[in-house]
């Protein structure tokens, strides 16, 4: 009798313009047990992102223009649905591994994501979120996203994360589906962690050992930060409105 192989793990990197590290990250992400299959969603890259990628030995799908993280996951998600068993050892049944979603800037450090893994493949989380060290550059924002975030969960579902924006996770097709579609934009974090809750699933905040490209203090940084708090306000306030609340 075959004995059944051991359940594995499909990684999706969103990614824009990340040339000079995506080749890393992807290195990184394919050396953590139990991921058999790596995705590069290249949302809109006008540089060689996709190429190197692809280089680098992941599977890439490509966005025409800039469409957005929370669409880059959701790209990326569809297609390892859609290729469960075509490439690769596949332990679970078709369309139901679970995704580890990480970051592009990552580098090196990428290869720390692993702790997010046995958690979720051993049926103790269906959702694990990354928590990460202080970085080796300072941010240069002061922390307003960040509240609103994570009174905006703790309002709606009385969990109280200590990293609420963190983008690192590792999500069982049941977390994932309760949280679709994707909250928009910058909001997608803020959105699976409430949709995920109020599903009555569990979420776990695991310790990693992490580190990207942080967004500076030049107008820059602040245009960026100016849009994460448009789209976690926004992806708040639509959670309220389901729930009835103002």
């Amino acid at each position: 009798m075959t004995e059944p192989l051991p359940p594995t793990v499909a990684a999706v990197i969103p990614a824009k313009d990340e040339a000079d590290r995506i080749a890393a990250t992807v290195g990184a992400v394919r050396g953590i047990p139990g991921v058999d299959l790596v995705v590069v969603v290249d949302d809109g890259s006008t540089d060689g992102t996709a190429e190197i990628a692809r280089a680098a030995g992941a599977e890439v799908v490509r966005h025409a223009r800039n469409r957005g993280k929370a669409a880059a996951m959701t790209t990326g998600a569809g297609y390892v649905a859609r290729h469960e068993g075509v490439e690769g050892r596949v332990g679970s049944s078709p369309g139901r591994r679970p995704l580890l979603f990480v970051d592009a800037d990552l580098e090196d450090s990428a290869a720390n994501v692993a702790v997010l893994v046995p958690a979720v493949l051993e049926g103790r989380a269906d959702m694990t979120i990354a928590t990460l060290p202080p970085q080796k550059t300072a941010g240069g924002g002061h922390g307003f996203v960040v509240r609103l975030a994570r009174r905006g969960i703790e309002d709606l579902t009385g969990f109280i994360p200590q990293q609420p924006l963190s983008g690192m996770r590792c999500v069982s097709r049941q977390a994932f589906e309760a949280a679709s579609p994707l909250a928009r934009g910058w909001g997608v974090e803020v959105g699976l962690t409430i949709d995920v809750l109020l599903a009555g699933l569990r979420v776990e905040e695991v310790p990693c050992e992490l580190h990207h490209r942080v967004s500076g203090a030049d107008w820059r940084g602040q245009v960026h930060r100016a849009r994460q708090y448009r789209d976690v306000a926004l992806a708040l306030a639509r959670r309220r409105v389901r729930r009835g609340l103002r």
